[in-house]
């Protein structure tokens, strides 16, 4: 922040889309320059103008003020993708905190009067506005001001009030007299003089009624007259824009705020259009050699692009080929390894997919397993620092010694009793590793155990410790004393894990004396037989024992606004703030967080969890529950909040046996379904229900759309595939040394002739499939349409 500051603000950060917040940081103690360091993900539900990032200083007894912000706009989002940089934070001006638009039509008559033609009129019609922001939470009671304005007038007119509501309709017209100049002269057809065009424009202003208190402005649009200067009639969208267009003095030094954003847009085509690829992709596993499959050459073309394989992984997982094409390139990677104790520590295609696999299907696994224990480390917060040199004045070490050896011990009995939870498809895999690793090296008695280690515990629960954030385990990053416990729990889960390959060598791979020291503690030969028989139950063919893990296991909580169940017949029904808790057997919620549930909804008795239309209740981010009983109609907190919510919910309710196949979007009241008016309120629902996924895997995976980020991948890095196209045209026809090896190296071309021919084959697809998106291009789009 700017050095100009008297006094150090305690402060935080949000991330919104518009004016509605989506993301907040933790709260930066005393510090003019705060390193927030924190990571947001997240699907982008809605229509957006801006992203924008404000910074605001923590109130004690009143309301946190804002600093400054910056945001950018929805265009220009993707030249700022995938770079870090420092922006200029603006002010944050109640006049320029606009979004939505309004549809509006113009039209230029001619006013007949008794004595022939008379004066020139404007009609304006405000048909409509879409987005305009929530105030204070809740959907704003918009109106509009309506004026022509010039030289010497100011015409004013106004709409009636539109109660709760953030895409009011209005339709209401307003007539302004255009005066004529004194060099008009009679024609036969109206028009308007130059001068005057020039020099009017209709200005609308769009504002919240604050009934008692003072009206909040939403935002303006300007049009020009002279844009009837050709044609009578003008009928358009515009987007809504700041008090005289944001136009300011140079404001003060309000500091920087450094971001790295990373923004993915791709335009989704029908699903015949991707048949061809995703067929392609499909036989990858099939194919001799597995390098010469279109999977393995993505894999290899977007080397450096790590999210590059996300997609073919889920594309792979949706279609049941994803467990033969990580043995096919394993085996593939294996032939490459020379020495046993290094198996599958690098960072190729195998290990990469495989991470992503168990990122996907092991989330719920890893919830059950660490959450618990990770909870109370940050709740609790005792120091665990044993570094001599780290220790703060008064700790002692013993003590801290202790403090991290029993969370230590806690997470390491719960993962090597949780093999019965372990997600059938991981297993799969470990136990395809496991052969091939033995069959690899026969002679090392470990390998077989080793090769399922260096991803279970290095790749999995060791960085799901450090990093619980990425795993969706914490809301927010840990501050620097627990992030170092974390550190030094990680450091010792990843040897417990190794060295549970039945080596007892492995304390050498500790160089501080200190971890040394603390380690020996956990060197017994019991130690290494719980690691073994976890390793074998996710490996192998034996029966796993139950690990007794049958607690509820918390999913998702937080505070939403849930209208009254109306119950009791005398009472208004209306909205209140609740706590709101989903675990894997119910959702419940409570007066405030920690108290006793005022409900409880089996989660086995949930029907159907959709969207509520906004109209029922004239609220956004609204969400319906249908159990045995009335529907729970929640509001959450913004557009990602509610997503979230409901893919949670959906998650464990789509299995259940009495799923509806309908539903009704809207709410009965007054003796009706407001959506269908049907009568009765146990009539058949209106609307199909969301089509329930299976459930083995609790995923929803849009193939098309993983597709289409496949082709934008390959499309975006052309410049490789054309040398990966000639180096087997090289390799293929001259048989020896390459004059170009260190480039040629960088692929994996173990048969040239093949691997041509599916690079061959993607090219055409490729070129179809950009003729496609070509084709559905609309040239004729033009600002001022939807």
């Amino acid at each position: 922040y700017a050095p100009n500051r008297q006094r150090d603000l305690c402060t935080f950060c949000t991330i919104s889309l518009d004016q509605e917040e989506v993301f907040r940081t933790k709260v930066f103690d005393k510090s003019l320059s705060p390193f927030y360091g924190e990571d947001f993900f997240f699907e982008i539900p809605r229509p957006f103008q801006y992203l924008s990032f404000y910074i605001y200083a923590k109130g004690s007894f009143q309301r946190d003020l804002p600093v400054g912000k910056v945001s950018i706009r929805k265009k220009d989002l993707y030249q700022h993708s995938g770079k870090e940089q420092w922006f200029s934070l603006q002010p944050v001006d109640p006049n320029s905190e606009v979004q939505g638009k309004v549809h509006l039509e113009m039209r230029l008559s001619e006013l007949i009067t008794d004595n022939g033609p008379g004066c020139q009129q404007l009609l304006v019609r405000i048909i409509e506005c879409q987005g305009l922001p929530l105030i204070s939470g809740q959907n704003c009671d918009p109106y509009a001001t309506v004026a022509l304005v010039g030289p010497s007038r100011s015409d004013h007119k106004k709409t009636k009030v539109k109660k709760k509501t953030s895409d009011p309709h209005f339709e209401e017209t307003f007539s302004f007299e255009v005066t004529r100049s004194s060099s008009y002269s009679k024609k036969s057809n109206f028009q308007v003089e130059e001068e005057d065009i020039e020099k009017l424009e209709i200005k609308v202003d769009l504002w919240n009624n604050g009934n008692l208190a003072q009206d909040v402005f939403l935002g303006e649009t300007r049009v020009s007259i002279k844009i009837l200067r050709n044609e009578n009639f003008h009928k358009a969208w515009y987007l809504l824009q700041p008090k005289g267009n944001g136009n300011k003095h140079k404001p003060d030094d309000l500091g920087s705020l450094r971001l790295k954003v990373n923004y993915v847009e791709d335009t989704v085509l029908p699903s015949s259009c991707y048949k061809p690829l995703c067929n392609l992709l499909l036989k990858s596993p099939d194919v001799k050699p597995i390098s010469a499959s279109a999977a393995h050459i993505l894999g290899d073309i977007c080397r450096e692009r790590y999210e590059a394989v996300l997609p073919l992984v889920r594309l792979l997982l949706h279609h049941n080929r994803l467990v033969p094409f990580l043995t096919a390139v394993a085996a593939l990677e294996l032939e490459n390894t020379q020495e046993a104790n290094t198996i599958f520590r690098g960072n190729s295609l195998a290990t990469r997919c495989i991470d992503d696999m168990m990122k996907i299907v092991g989330k719920s696994y890893l919830m059950g397993t660490l959450k618990p224990v990770l909870d109370e480390i940050f709740d609790s917060n005792k120091s665990c620092e044993i570094d001599p040199i780290k220790l703060k004045e008064g700790d002692n070490v013993d003590v801290n010694k202790e403090n991290l050896q029993n969370y230590v011990q806690k997470i390491f009995s719960s993962i090597t009793q949780s093999s019965a939870s372990c997600p059938t498809l991981m297993c799969d895999v470990f136990r395809s590793l496991r052969h091939m690793a033995s069959k690899r090296f026969p002679v090392d008695p470990h390998v077989q155990y080793s090769a399922v280690s260096s991803f279970v515990f290095l790749r999995f629960f060791a960085v799901a410790v450090l990093s619980p954030h990425s795993f969706q385990l914490r809301p927010h990053h840990p501050d620097p004393e627990i992030s170092r416990t974390l550190t030094l729990i990680s450091k010792t889960i990843q040897t417990l894990g190794s060295w549970g390959s039945l080596s007892k060598n492995k304390l050498s791979s500790f160089k501080e004396t200190f971890m040394y020291d603390f380690f020996k503690s956990f060197q017994e030969d019991k130690c290494i037989e719980k690691v073994k028989k976890f390793l074998d139950e996710i490996s192998s063919n034996v029966n796993k024992e139950s690990s007794g893990m049958e607690d509820a296991l918390i999913l998702k909580e937080g505070e939403v606004q849930k209208r009254a169940q109306g119950r009791k017949r005398i009472g208004k029904r209306n909205f209140k703030k609740r706590w709101l808790r989903v675990t894997n057997r119910e959702l419940s919620y409570h007066k405030h967080r920690g108290k006793e549930a005022l409900c409880i909804i089996d989660v086995k008795n949930i029907r159907a969890v959709e969207k509520l239309d906004e109209s029922a209740f004239n609220r956004k981010n609204m969400f319906q529950v249908v159990h045995a009983e009335k529907p729970l109609y929640v509001q959450a907190g913004n557009c990602v909040e509610a997503c979230e919510w409901m893919e949670v919910l959906s998650q464990f309710s789509r299995c259940n046996e009495r799923r509806l196949a309908n539903f009704h979007p809207s709410t009965y009241t007054g003796g009706a379904w407001q959506c269908c008016k049907g009568l009765s309120d146990r009539a058949p629902g209106c609307k199909p229900c969301t089509t329930p996924m299976l459930a083995n895997l609790q995923l929803d995976i849009d193939c098309d759309r993983e597709t289409e980020r496949i082709f934008s991948l390959l499309t975006c890095n052309d410049g490789k595939f054309q040398k990966m196209e000639d180096a087997c045209a090289s390799i293929a026809v001259y048989q020896g040394p390459q004059r170009e090896q260190d480039e040629y190296s960088k692929f994996t071309i173990q048969d040239p002739k093949e691997t041509f021919q599916t690079l061959k084959q993607l090219r055409n697809v490729m070129e179809e499939l950009q003729t496609q998106h070509d084709r559905r291009n609309d040239p004729t789009a033009k600002y001022g349409s939807l």
